[in-house]
């Protein structure tokens, strides 16, 4: 069973979720704190080169802070699309119940040409079964 799965069988969908949209949303703020990086960089970069004290410094700050930033950025996205992407097929096809699966381990889900073999849900509130791609 990989990561995805086994922390939904864990944790529940719900959590699983309400976390997943935390971890996004702190590299969110991780990029943010990078843009404050890059002004106050370029500024201190301003003022060395006018006062004449090494420039090199400043340039590397804001070159990590660069690159910190679009590494943040790219991770925010990539954890909320796939957040997304599950939340999307988490209503029950039969009784349209939100959120109220489980994972039915071990049962024969035939492989996907996309990607890994999807999810096998239960409904909680009816019998239905129902694949969750991710």
């Amino acid at each position: 069973m990989d990561e995805i799965a086994s922390a939904i069988a864990a944790q529940g969908f719900k959590r699983w979720y309400e976390r997943q949209l935390v971890r996004c949303h702190l590299q969110l703020l991780l990029l943010v704190l990078c843009l404050m990086g890059l002004l106050g960089a370029l500024e201190a970069f301003g003022q060395a080169r006018q006062e004449g004290r090494p420039w090199w410094l400043m340039a590397l700050c804001f070159g990590l802070a660069g690159v910190l930033g679009i590494v943040a950025l790219r991770r925010y996205l990539f954890l909320l699309m796939r957040a997304e992407h599950i939340a999307n097929q988490a209503h029950c096809p039969a009784c349209k119940a939100y959120g109220r699966w489980r994972l039915e381990l071990g049962g024969p889900v035939p492989p996907s040409a996309d990607g890994p073999a999807p999810l096998q849900a239960c409904c909680r509130a009816c019998p239905a079964r129902w694949p969750i791609h991710y």
